[in-house]
């Protein structure tokens, strides 16, 4: 889909396309869970949770904080990412929303 056709959906679709698409990554994944499992972080810390190079680690933060996924904090040299709640809770109704629907039709969707 070109950049230019994002008019044609709401705003809801579009932010919701952003979190997906920053999020259809495993080391995207890996990173989000290890922010869950601790208050806040500096990169270096990731960098040795997920076992990837350091400038790998800094493209996929640059990515999730784009799509407003994490957010940043610089704390002297170093930056402190936590997870963004309110934008998570964006998705987790967006996702809860779906299977709502599933279950309303006792998965009975067709194909």
């Amino acid at each position: 889909m070109g950049v230019t056709k994002t008019e044609n959906f709401t705003q809801e679709q579009n932010e919701i396309a952003t979190f997906l698409k920053a999020l259809a990554h495993p080391a995207r994944i890996a990173i989000i869970e290890y922010l869950l499992s601790v208050d806040s972080c500096i990169c270096n810390d990731i960098v040795d949770e997920v076992k990837l190079a350091q400038p790998t680690v800094s493209q996929h933060l640059k990515e999730l904080k784009n799509a407003g996924i994490i957010q940043g904090e610089i704390d002297g040299k170093s930056i402190c990412y936590c997870i963004n709640p309110e934008n998570l809770r964006k998705l987790e109704h967006f996702v809860n929303g779906l299977f709502q629907k599933i279950h309303q039709q006792n998965g009975g969707l067709c194909c």
